[in-house]
């Protein structure tokens, strides 16, 4: 059962009068960031793939494109002027994930204006929001999408590698956009805090080497698909207190995707991983075990899967962001002690 986040229930009531219904109403004369409109901005500047963005004015107006940066204002009680829909995950079709929901409830505000992103940035919809910033630290701009939204307003893109973002920098870099560096500091280290303590009560995965298969096409098994160590999905399983398998280390290194296809031929390659973690039904693993080459995989041997439901928020959470951490990780840390246990 969805739970919501302690972390975010001890959200000073200075912080929400500092930006919530600032950042929401397209009249309101309040600054969302941490000074509150108090006229003492200094000029912000963050480095990114594309060079450097100086936000010479408070932003007043903040709004999001692609994945999950919206969790960054909102979890320092910043409301957007308009945030990308979710296309993934979204149980119930409104575009707003369930930790979205749940802390916009707390924030005793209305949804933002939601950009529909099915064939791209829909850059008309950012420009009607007369946005002061654009936020996607997590992205996967190209420079024609950097170009034409900078011509709006100043954006914030990725700092190396498309939607390689991991989210303390995601935080860092979101946070430091709207002038509230502090805060965003605050809010990693809370988060680093809540993890600890969970995975302390998940001693079986210390240790563990886990893999993340992806895009399995069960009627072809021919070829399978994995995240690499420059997936954020991946790099989570090292806050858990689980390692990369060298096969995946060794393989990430002569690339900067953040996936990759190998022939099942070589599934041997992963013999190394403990764990696997993939989406899908019972139909995949049934495949998975069932298939002469890859059932021969360790994990697969021994039972040690963690099977996402494919589009759902659990297997959406698993790509950790800023308000799906803490709505996730005890459900998450079970399933993985579940797959550490079935090892012989």
């Amino acid at each position: 059962m969805p739970r919501v986040s302690r972390l975010f229930a001890l959200a000073t009531a200075a912080l929400l009068a500092a930006g919530t219904a600032a950042c929401s109403s397209p009249s309101s004369d309040e600054a969302p960031g941490g000074s509150g409109g108090s006229g003492d901005w200094s000029p912000v500047t963050v480095e990114h793939a594309f060079g450097k963005t100086t936000i010479e004015t408070e932003p007043e107006r903040v709004a999001t494109v692609n994945w999950a940066n919206h969790e960054v204002p909102l979890a320092l009680g910043v409301v957007p002027v308009g945030m990308a829909a979710a296309d993934f995950g979204d149980d119930d079709g409104d575009g707003v994930l369930p930790w979205v929901e749940e802390r916009l409830k707390e924030l005793d505000a209305e949804t933002p204006e939601l950009f529909d992103e099915t064939d791209g940035i829909d850059f008309e919809a950012v420009a009607d929001t007369e946005p002061d910033v654009i936020l996607a630290a997590y992205s996967g701009l190209t420079r024609d999408d950097y170009d034409t939204l900078s011509e709006i307003a100043p954006v914030v893109a990725y700092p190396e590698t498309a939607w390689g973002t991991p989210w303390r920098e995601l935080i860092r870099m979101n946070s430091k956009a709207v002038g509230m560096a502090d805060e965003g500091e605050k809010l990693v280290t809370d988060l680093d805090e809540q993890i600890g303590e969970a995975v302390a009560e998940h001693p079986a995965i210390e240790g563990e080497s886990a893999m993340f298969l992806t895009h399995v096409d069960t009627t072809d098994l021919s070829e399978v698909s994995f995240y690499t160590a420059h997936d954020t999905r991946a790099m989570f399983f090292e806050d858990l207190g689980m390692e990369t398998p060298e096969s995946i280390a060794n393989a990430s290194a002569e690339t900067d995707e953040f996936s990759l296809t190998q022939s099942a031929e070589r599934a041997d390659a992963f013999d190394d991983a403990d764990i696997i973690v993939t989406y899908g039904g019972d139909e995949l693993v049934d495949a998975l075990e069932d298939d002469p080459l890859l059932s021969q995989m360790p994990a697969v041997e021994n039972g040690a899967i963690v099977n996402l439901p494919g589009d759902s928020p659990l297997g959406t959470a698993a790509n950790p962001t800023p308000l799906s951490i803490s709505w996730v990780l005890e459900d998450y840390l079970s399933l993985l002690s579940e797959a550490a246990d079935a090892k012989p």
